[in-house]
């Protein structure tokens, strides 16, 4: 018994040290568009923390999201991600442009309905965020064949209502199309967001309670 737990510290501390995978190695066919690495975002900018772009996970995020693609795949769809494991610097980052309200360059694109000010009551924006665990992902559906995206009724990051699962009003190809990306990620492991249909955090997270800092490499 001795032996065994002196086996496992050493592996438990190296998995502590680099405890995420490149879900792009681990999942055939995913697509990535990660958005906070360059300038197509809210903030107008690459974010701070994000120095390549990469999509890193815990390995089991990383084979949790493996599965929702290869059930995905006989219809002839697969997965985009935009974010993944998030570093508590790029966090802060976010926090500290939403109070700065002055700039508001991104608004049109990405909270035209939405006072920034409010960004935070509104939970579009938290001090805090369960990507900085390394088992959240934010993505969607695309065709398989082109890597076109599928209509969702409202882009990837819109502060809106809109946004939500299952809101109003957005039409039937959308909500079908949410509902599938949904019902794919939750059968692979994953719990959805109700607020943002592209948010899906894996439900057995080995982190459940540590927020890395580590920057994307």
């Amino acid at each position: 018994m001795l032996a065994a737990a002196l086996a496992a510290a050493p592996a438990a501390a190296a998995a502590q040290a680099n405890p995420f995978v490149d879900a792009a190695g681990v999942v055939p066919g995913l697509r990535l568009d990660m958005r906070y690495a360059g300038s197509d975002n809210f903030v107008g900018r690459p974010i701070v923390g994000y120095e390549a772009p990469r999509c890193l996970l815990t390995p089991q995020a990383a084979r949790a999201l493996g599965r929702a693609q290869a059930a995905l795949a006989p219809e002839g769809l697969g997965l985009k991600v935009f974010d993944c494991y998030r570093p508590r610097r790029a966090v802060a980052d976010f926090a500290a442009w939403a109070r700065a309200p002055a700039d508001t360059r991104m608004k049109t694109a990405y909270y035209p309905r939405v006072d920034k000010a409010d960004l935070f009551r509104l939970g579009y924006i938290a001090e805090r965020s369960a990507h900085s665990r390394g088992s959240t992902v934010d993505l969607t559906l695309v065709r398989l064949a082109d890597g076109a995206e599928r209509d969702m009724g409202t882009p990837f990051d819109l502060f809106d209502e809109a946004s939500a699962t299952d809101a109003p009003g957005i039409g039937a190809t959308p909500i079908r199309n949410r509902r599938r990306l949904r019902d794919a990620m939750i059968r692979a492991g994953f719990a959805p967001y109700a607020q943002e249909w592209w948010h899906f955090t894996l439900r057995d997270e080995p982190y459940p309670d540590t927020a890395f800092d580590r920057p994307v490499r």
